[in-house]
This record gives structure tokens, sequence and C-alpha cells, in this order.
């Protein structure tokens, strides 16, 4: 499996290229890996996931949907399960060694 460290890219239509690094490199990794299959923090476990997602959309202008799904069990509740929408251009990447 692939961890980024650094993904360079530009959203389909838009001329501004964009950099992130680090866990918002990561995070745009798993997005991508899952494709519309999406992915969520029980499949994929790591603090923060919805302030990584948040930053992505925030900062980055990418569309990232939130699909609240039900789970059961002792802590049951709902859980977001995370779809990137937009459509983009990798420029480069670079993984962790």
């Amino acid at each position: 499996m692939v961890e980024h460290t650094k993904i360079t890219f530009r959203i389909a239509g838009q001329a501004t290229i964009r950099e992130v690094r680090g866990r918002y490199a990561w995070c745009l990794g798993k997005l991508l890996e899952a494709g519309d299959d999406g992915v969520t923090p029980i499949e994929r476990p790591a603090p923060r996931w919805s302030h990584y997602v948040d930053i992505l959309r925030d900062r980055e202008g990418l569309d990232i949907e939130t699909i609240e799904e039900k789970h059961g069990g002792a802590y049951r509740g709902w859980h977001g399960r995370y779809v990137l929408r937009s459509q983009i251009e990798i420029i480069a990447s670079e993984v962790a060694a």
C-alpha cells in the first residue's frame, strides 16, 4: 500500500497547480485509492480524518462528499464515508520510503 507524503495536482478544468504534504497528502492518496467506493475512518484508521477532509475542501477546493453510514454495537451511531468527487490530474507525487 502506497503512503503518499506529497502530491502535486490540478483540479480538472482549472489552471492552478496545488500541492499537499504530510497527512493531507496521505488522506488525498487514500481517497484516490478508494475511488467511488470512498473510505471511512473505520476502514483506514487515522486520527482527525474529518479535519484532513475539511482542509482539502476549504484550502484546496476539492469536492469531497460525506455519506453518513449507521453502525451498531456498543457505541452505535454513524460514521462518515468520504468520496472524492473532483476529477484531478496528478502532476507529481512522493511516497514514504
